[in-house]
């Protein structure tokens, strides 16, 4: 990816080194009473979650709402850029965070510009770095939950020691691979902007178990396939497209490593379709793709099927 000298996003915040204690957690509460950490409790993967959770953020597709402003609870206005102990920048700890905040400002710059096309403005997601645990508006964070949105306060949380587990579990290697966990939270921003979080809520509440997890399948794939268009549309500092040769290809291998049959085939030995919470291998692969090929968001529709 061009990253090089690309700018780096002033939405971001450092709980990095600080102390939270405990209790709280995903358990309830929250976004109106959505089981966050669903994915952990139901795949017990040695306690590394699956990828690219997004745990309260849950959406109908294809309700022709606007991407936009206009969702119930829009986000917070951008604050100054949070320091890190022993007050460095928060995007300049580690090779890890400034290229996590160069990534973030890049799906700025670039929803921006789509959306404004239509008319629209784009108001990003604040980014919470933490270490270990933190807290959040959902509840407590822990790194064994993987990266997460949370709509409650509009944010998107990593621990950077993901990226590693990204490649050593997983198989999943290569800077895109790792832009892409950012880019699917990102894509679940997106979806609560639109308005459609509240939506899918009062569909689940009607909703039996399976009918709930293909709703968020639906949604989850939905956000792999913004991931792509943010992918297909993002220009380099000198206005070349982001990424190089090989780079997509580093996505779609990421996004075959985490599909639910996959990763349930490797922690229990069999594969349920009907608890899938994220999508097949060949479903987040294909949506991914078609973002990607397409470069287009109203070609990330998944309510007709998946």
């Amino acid at each position: 990816m061009r990253l090089g000298d690309y700018r780096e996003s002033d939405n971001v915040e450092d709980q990095r080194g600080q102390s939270f204690g405990g209790g709280g957690g995903f358990g309830g509460g929250g976004f109106g009473g959505l089981l966050f950490g669903l994915v952990l409790s139901r795949f017990g993967i040695g306690g590394v979650l699956v990828l690219l959770l997004g745990y309260c953020a849950l959406s109908t597709l294809g309700s022709g709402g606007s991407l936009g402003v206009g969702g119930p609870g829009a986000a917070v206005a951008p604050q100054q850029v949070s320091r890190a102990a022993g007050g460095t920048s928060a995007c300049n700890v580690d090779a890890a965070s400034r290229f996590s905040c160069q990534v973030l400002a890049s799906t700025e710059d670039t929803w921006s510009q789509l959306l404004a096309k239509k008319g629209e403005h784009y108001t990003p997601p604040r980014f919470v770095f933490y270490g270990g645990e933190g807290q959040s508006g959902c509840g407590v964070a822990q790194s064994a939950m993987g990266p997460f949105y949370c709509p409650t306060d509009h944010k998107i949380y990593l621990d950077t020691s993901f990226y590693g587990e990204l490649s050593s579990r997983f198989g999943a290697t290569g800077d895109f691979a790792q832009a892409y966990v950012i880019a699917h939270e990102v894509g679940h921003h997106i979806q609560f902007l639109s308005g459609t979080l509240a939506q899918v809520e009062r569909q689940q509440q009607a909703a039996s178990t399976k009918q709930g997890n293909a709703l968020q399948v639906r949604v989850e794939l939905q956000a792999d396939c913004l991931a792509g268009v943010w992918a297909a549309n993002a220009k380099d500092a000198q206005g070349r497209p982001l990424l190089e040769p090989g780079d997509a290809e580093e996505g779609l291998r990421a996004a075959s490593a985490i599909g639910d049959d996959r990763l349930q085939q490797e922690a229990q030995g069999t594969v349920v379709p009907d608890s899938f919470t994220h999508g097949s291998s060949a479903q987040r692969t294909a949506w991914l793709k078609k973002g990607l090929d397409s470069g287009d968001p109203a070609a990330c529709d998944t309510s007709a099927g998946s």
